[in-house]
């Protein structure tokens, strides 16, 4: 029996069989189908394209997908091959389709599968649109051929663009040595092959796209890269890159071994578009990235933004305004000049052109002398079980509640965010001074509650941290 089937923020995910399988995949073509046929900007003569990463099933599902579309009379491009997202994503932007349909549950484990939609732009569908397609499952029967479905090559535009963004003979010149993990996912020696075309030493650990990721939980963070680690330690890198299940998120770790934060990856990212690339723009980012962003680059030119923690709604913001970097908590990564969605093979090839430049050789010693710039990042985040009935209404009661002062600390603003349903879910407190602020966000499937924060020091962190608690224990 099909598990009733809801959207989150990036599309659909279940587990394999028991929620994701041929009938329900079928029924949420259907849907989409319904949906793009009458949707008022698409004309009638409707063009997609569908890939798949390198999951269980990932092909057959895609197949099916197609057929199904084409049934309703839509155009199909089907990937000949294993693929990434981002490779998906600028397919469907580059070649102006309608929308584009990925078929991958991301970085979560083997035996998960999922659906993601991309609009026209190369980004994730707005969460509007993905609740009408969510309505409209079941409605119809569904309905298969062949007819329109075109096996297509959708990785060879996508490593052309690549090549026009990276400055790959600067980086020939610097004299390093790049590992990468591509964690048993889909994307595979996509990374070391375009630097080997240009004589770029590199090697690639996990090449090869995996159902179950080789053991592993393809996502990029540091306890799942012990391989990564072993591997640097062995040889002289100059760091290590590693990408997630459809390789739109990334991981740096440093040659030493050495687990680069995402939010230390945004500070250098921002800093090498800014002042190296000379990259023109305002800045978005997610609530839970550190305000150094803030602090060291806005100015009455440059605003940054904070939205909702979800890639989408990093990409509404790039549509809407003129953009130079998006940027996510999880080291999920947009661009200027290339598409409002993740990339991790980009941000990875970036991150080597950054190094490249800078003129060491070891990412290391680059990163010592910018936290001798900077300064260190001081930042936390817990997850707080939550099991009582009350959980989904605590935040719109602190939105409206005069919130008491934590101790020496005077709260300068409340920022609050909603979820895809409408729903008040996440709550940010600015202190008084540059980077001290606390975020509480409510899970909407599971009993808990995640908390963020950043200060000036650990210690300060700790308690930000500890004022959440009391704050959604209501003992303030």
């Amino acid at each position: 029996m099909v598990s009733e089937i809801v959207f989150g923020t990036d599309g659909w995910r279940g587990l394999i069989d028991k929620e994701i399988n041929k009938g329900s995949v079928g029924k949420v073509a259907q849907a989409f189908a319904i949906y793009l046929k009458t949707r008022p900007k698409n004309s009638n003569d409707l063009k997609v394209a569908v890939a798949y990463d390198g999951r269980q099933y990932s092909k057959q599902f895609a197949i099916l997908f197609a057929r199904i579309l084409s049934g309703n009379s839509i155009t199909t491009f089907l990937a000949d091959k294993t693929s990434t997202t981002p490779a998906l994503s600028f397919y469907v932007k580059e070649n102006g389709l309608n929308a584009g349909v990925m078929i991958t549950a991301s970085h979560n484990p083997a035996e998960y599968n999922g659906v993601k939609f991309k609009d026209s732009y190369g980004g994730p569908f707005f969460t509007e649109e993905t609740l009408e397609i969510e309505k409209l499952i079941g409605k119809e029967l569904v309905q298969a051929d062949d007819d329109k479905v075109y096996q297509v090559d959708i990785r060879s535009p996508y490593y052309m663009q690549l090549e026009r963004l990276v400055n790959f003979q600067l980086i020939k010149e610097a004299g390093l040595n790049i590992l990468i993990d591509s964690m048993g996912g889909s994307g595979q020696q996509v990374i070391e092959t375009i630097l080997r075309k240009y004589e770029i030493p590199a090697k690639t650990i996990f090449k090869i796209a995996e159902f179950d990721f080789s053991g592993r939980i393809a996502e990029p963070i540091e306890k799942n890269l012990l391989p990564l680690k072993e591997e640097l330690l062995k040889n002289h890198y100059s760091f290590g890159i590693a990408t997630d299940g459809d390789a739109d998120r990334v991981g740096i770790m440093m040659g030493n071994g050495d687990w680069l934060s995402a939010q230390e990856t945004i500070l250098l990212l921002t800093d090498f578009l800014i002042n190296k690339k000379k990259v023109k723009g305002h800045l978005v980012k997610t609530s839970s990235v550190t305000d150094k962003l803030k602090f060291l680059f806005e100015n009455e030119e440059r605003k940054v933004f904070d939205v909702q923690v979800g890639f989408k709604y990093i990409c509404e913001k790039m549509i809407q305004e003129d953009i130079a970097f998006g940027c996510e908590e999880s080291g999920g990564y947009g661009y200027k000049g290339h598409m409002p969605e993740r990339d991790g093979i980009l941000s990875g090839l970036l991150f080597i052109e950054m190094l490249a430049r800078s003129g060491y050789t070891k990412l290391s010693d680059y990163v010592y002398s910018k936290r001798n710039e900077f300064g260190l990042i001081h930042y936390s985040r817990i997850d707080f079980e939550y099991k009582n009935d009350d959980r989904l209404s605590i935040l719109p009661f602190l939105v409206e509640k005069e919130i008491i002062e934590l101790e020496n600390y005077t709260i300068k603003d409340k920022q609050h965010f909603y979820s895809s349903r409408g729903d008040i879910n996440g709550l940010k407190l600015r202190f008084i001074g540059d980077t001290k602020w606390l975020l509480l966000r409510c899970s909407e499937t599971e009993p808990l509650f995640r908390i963020y924060a950043e200060g000036e020091s650990d210690a300060e962190v700790e308690r930000f941290l500890q004022f959440g608690k009391k704050l959604l224990e209501k003992d303030i």
